[in-house]
Order: structure tokens, then C-alpha cells, then sequence
């Protein structure tokens, strides 16, 4: 049966958007979804090419057959556990809107708060400087070096992942959203391809998950998500210390390392830092109070 409530011949060839949403609904909510109204609007927005705070304008609009099975795909595949997003194919972020692909982690709320924290750092160096050079390190989509670019004009910024997919990808959205002049890429193990370039910000949203937790997460995120930009190794840390180690000789003098965690792991990320001579300079808390995002700097004769 499909996802959406069957209905009479005579209704056949169309069907109030309205109805459409609220069979969509009840589905997720049978289902146990955890957030099945939100989810039903931001699916039927997105197969309608609709804002979805402008659905409640075309509720009496009526779908075709095309248009419900469109939607009832959509809604099959949200039942069997995919994110809507990743059904969708995009995600917005600070403002842009970015394709996601196989190979690269979707882009959530958590990392808004990254590129938040940081914002200040680069005007501040791009003012005065005349640019500023980021490196996003496990870019992935891109999210974190293209948020910052469209918020700095000045701003130049590589991206660097293990990924040819999530660097294709990368690539894609800076071009998609009008920023591929001052957007590069490099395929590299963190640092290890990064040879004699220095920059004013390093950023990063490294995998941080322990190894053994990976199958406890929620179903939509171990099965759709990357497992490599996830795992972390076997205590969620292998990627910090490579960051840490590497990123002295990487930086320019001022600059600046940022980088997301996972909200149990802010003191021993500092510890990492503060091993290979860095020091903290703000701490960035989440929606739920949780520390997210810290900035560390070189203490004095730190950087190479």
C-alpha cells in the first residue's frame, strides 16, 4: 500500500495539498518518527520546489497523480530511515544551499555554531591583512570554508578531504553558490598534502565518534552518514591530534585553530592542543548548553 492514505477513483486525478500533508503525517507519526509534521513539510516542500513556511498558502491547491507519487517515494523513504535531506539531495546552511552526496557528512546545526565563533576572527585578519586564508580540513561539503567565504569577500579559503566524492562535491556548491574564485581544493590526510602554505584559520569538523559507538547511533545517521567522517578511532580522538600536531607549521603569525567536538569531549581536546603548545581562547556552547567549539591559538615560539 503506498505511503500516502489510498483514495477514491473519483479523486484520482487530483487531491488537495492539504490532505496530501496530513496523510503524510500520520504515516511518520505511526511510524514513530520523531518529528513527523516537520518532516512531512520539509519533504513535501522540497518535492514541490515550496518554502516550506509557504504551505499552508497552497493547502487547497490541488496535486496530480505525478506530484502525490512524487511525494509518496519521498514519504517510502523517510519510513525506511533515510534523512530528509538526504532524500531531498540539498541542505541549507548559513544561508547557502549545499548538495550533499555519499561522501560527505550533512551539515547540522552544530557547525552554524563553528562558523559563528569564527566569523569575527576572519574579519578582524581581513581587515587588517587585506584577506584571509582559511583551510577547512575534512571539508566535506564544503560548509564550514563556504559559510566563512560568503561572510568575508576578502576571504580566500582550501579544502582539503581524504574524499574525491566530498571534494567533487565541495567543489560543486562553491561554484553553486558563486564562490568557486576563491575556493580551491586538495585531496589530503589532514596536513599530509598541505606542503609549504600557511594560513590565517584552520578549521574543522573532524570525526569524533569512538570506533565502538558508531552502531549506536541513531539509524539515520550510521547508515547514511560517511562512516570516515564519524569514526574517530577508538576513542573518538585520532583526528585532533593529527590537527594538533600539524596545524603549528600551517599557520601564519595570529593565526588560529577551530575546531567542533563532540559535547563529552572539550577538556581532553584542550589537553591535545594544549600538549602540542596551544592555548584556548574561547569556548562556543550549543542549543542545549553543551560546549561544541573551541579556538586555540600557538602560545609564543609555538608556530614553524
Amino acid at each position: 500500500m503506498s505511503v500516502l492514505a489510498a483514495l477514491p477513483e473519483t479523486e484520482a486525478e487530483s487531491v488537495p495539498l492539504g490532505r496530501v500533508l496530513a496523510d503524510l503525517r500520520r504515516a511518520f507519526a505511526h511510524a514513530g518518527i520523531a518529528e513527523p509534521a516537520a518532516d512531512a513539510r520539509v519533504l513535501v516542500a522540497g518535492a514541490l520546489g515550496l518554502e516550506p513556511a509557504r504551505l499552508i498558502l497552497h493547502e487547497a491547491d490541488p496535486l496530480d497523480a505525478i506530484a502525490r507519487a512524487r511525494i509518496g517515494e519521498a514519504g517510502a523513504r523517510r519510513l525506511a530511515g533515510e534523512p530528509v535531506y538526504r532524500i531531498l539531495g540539498i541542505r541549507s546552511f548559513f544561508g547557502l544551499t549545499l548538495a550533499l552526496s555519499p561522501e560527505t557528512l550533512e551539515p547540522r546545526v552544530d557547525s552554524e555554531i563553528l562558523v559563528e565563533a569564527v566569523m569575527p576572527h576572519v574579519a578582524r585578519i581581513a581587515a587588517a591583512k587585506g584577506t584571509c586564508r582559511i583551510a577547512d580540513l575534512g571539508t566535506g561539503t564544503g560548509a564550514l570554508a563556504l559559510a566563512l567565504l560568503a561572510a568575508t569577500p576578502a576571504a580566500t579559503a582550501l579544502g582539503t578531504d581524504i574524499s574525491i566524492g566530498a571534494l567533487e562535491t565541495a567543489s560543486a556548491n562553491a561554484a553553486r553558490n558563486g564562490l568557486a574564485d576563491r575556493f580551491r581544493t586538495v585531496r589530503s590526510d589532514w596536513f599530509d598534502r598541505v606542503e609549504g602554505e600557511r594560513f590565517d584559520l584552520v578549521v574543522s569538523n573532524p570525526p569524533y565518534i569512538a570506533s565502538s559507538a558508531i552502531g549506536g547511533l541513531l539509524r539515520e545517521v550510521r547508515e547514511h552518514d560517511p562512516r570516515a567522517a564519524l569514526d574517530g578511532g577508538a576513542d573518538g580522538l585520532d583526528a585532533y591530534r593529527r590537527l594538533a600536531e600539524g596545524a603549528a607549521a600551517h599557520l601564519e603569525d595570529g593565526g588560529a585553530v577551530a575546531v567542533e567536538h563532540g559535547f563529552d569531549q572539550p577538556a581532553v581536546v584542550a589537553e591535545i592542543f594544549a600538549r602540542m603548545g596551544f592555548s584556548p581562547v574561547s569556548v562556543h556552547h550549543d542549543l542545549a548548553g553543551h560546549r561544541r567549539a573551541a579556538i586555540f591559538v600557538p602560545r609564543i615560539g609555538t608556530c614553524g
